[in-house]
């Protein structure tokens, strides 16, 4: 009888499959299912470096200028972000927990009614015309209250993205969406969501299984009562391993193979690209703790405000902190767990960083090594 997969091998596998051959920028975004945005640009937007990797000759800002034309919608998933406009319909329509109070919706319609009436509206145009002032939003500071109110309306799918300009949402009314789902039918429609959030992260540890299916419930809050028996069925029909005590899961329809092999390419990838978003499953897999730290205060930083986690063949061998000036793309480059800069390492870098300037539009790259 084989054996289960090995973790060398269940590794080897989450490289591969999600670090696909790149393809054109729909059909990534279809493969992946699902990619995470981030608004800071350290050297560039999150979903910027993402897609870099799995979208042939990609270029910074190329997903915000192509948007309108590709069949994708910007919506809450498991985080923010991008996904196929079919598998975004099958979250709405959408049923917040929390009730409207009457003067809200009195001023979604006023606001919804407006929209309609221009077709694409900037949120500026919309401040201009009902001006409700500020107030505090979820991260602790201060948002027009009007701004607010068109995040609601998109969130219960009331309004979709049009398009951004320079990074800001344009909003227009909403594609219709279907009817309320039966009992019966919302299962299968969390089953589909959850197999979407299996294929983009897999494999999984079964504690990040239960963690991904909690977050999806954000944005599906109206089957918040599904979760226990959503988690349920997904371990059933997925495919499953127990190795060195930890169960995993991935989906029934992949094998592992022995022989997925490394490439010998360096990539600085995103802080929430697929392959390292499980900070569970990347220190099982690469024996450190990576942590993102734009949010930490700056002395108790370890990595640097944006660090960019470096593979190389089959290991998370340390990280980058890539900026631009002038024309330049430059990094500072740290390793870890007792990971040593080879001449095979050096070389890989001088062509990473080479792409990463062709990236952002720079004229030329160079890196150094920073102390532990």
């Amino acid at each position: 009888m084989k054996a289960g997969p090995t973790l060398a091998e269940l590794r080897a596998y989450a490289i591969k499959r999600s670090l696909f051959g790149p393809t054109t920028l729909g059909r990534a975004i279809a493969k992946l299912g699902f990619v995470q945005a981030d608004p800071i640009r350290a050297p560039a937007r999150a979903q910027d470096l993402t897609l870099r990797h799995r979208v042939a000759s990609y270029r910074a800002g190329d997903l915000e200028k192509r948007y309108s034309k590709l069949a994708i919608e910007e919506d809450f998933f498991v985080n923010y972000g991008y996904l196929p406009r079919a598998t975004q319909a099958l979250m709405h329509p959408r049923k917040p927990r929390a009730a409207w109070t009457s003067a809200n919706e009195k001023a979604a319609r006023e606001v919804l009614a407006f929209v309609r009436e221009q077709g694409v509206a900037h949120p500026r145009e919309v401040d201009a015309q009902f001006a409700k002032g500020s107030a505090s939003n979820w991260f602790g500071g201060k948002s027009s209250v009007t701004t607010q109110l068109l995040d609601t309306l998109h969130y219960r799918g009331l309004l979709r993205v049009a398009r951004r300009d320079s990074g800001i949402r344009v909003y227009a009314l909403a594609h219709e969406t279907p009817a309320d789902h039966e009992e019966t039918a919302s299962q299968i429609v969390l089953d589909r969501l959850v197999d979407v959030v299996v294929h983009k992260y897999a494999p999984l540890p079964a504690a990040s299984l239960g963690q991904l299916i909690s977050r999806l419930m954000v944005g599906v809050p109206q089957w918040q009562a599904l979760r226990a028996t959503a988690l349920e069925r997904a371990k059933l029909r997925l495919a499953h391993v127990c190795t060195d005590g930890i169960d995993w899961y991935w989906p029934a329809h992949e094998r592992i193979g022995s022989n997925a092999g490394s490439s010998g390419q360096a990539r600085l990838l995103a802080p929430f690209d697929p392959v390292v978003w499980d900070r569970r499953r990347f220190e099982i897999f690469w024996g450190w703790a990576y942590r993102f730290e734009a949010y930490t205060p700056p002395p108790r930083r370890k990595l640097g405000y944006y660090a960019l986690p470096l593979l190389w063949q089959d290991q998370i061998v340390g990280w980058g902190n890539v900026s631009l000036k002038d024309g330049l793309a430059q990094a500072e480059v740290g390793l870890a767990n007792g990971h040593r800069m080879s001449r095979d390492l050096r070389g890989a870098l001088d062509l990473e960083m080479a792409n990463m300037a062709e990236f952002l539009g720079a004229e030329e790259s160079a890196w150094r090594m920073i102390k532990p």
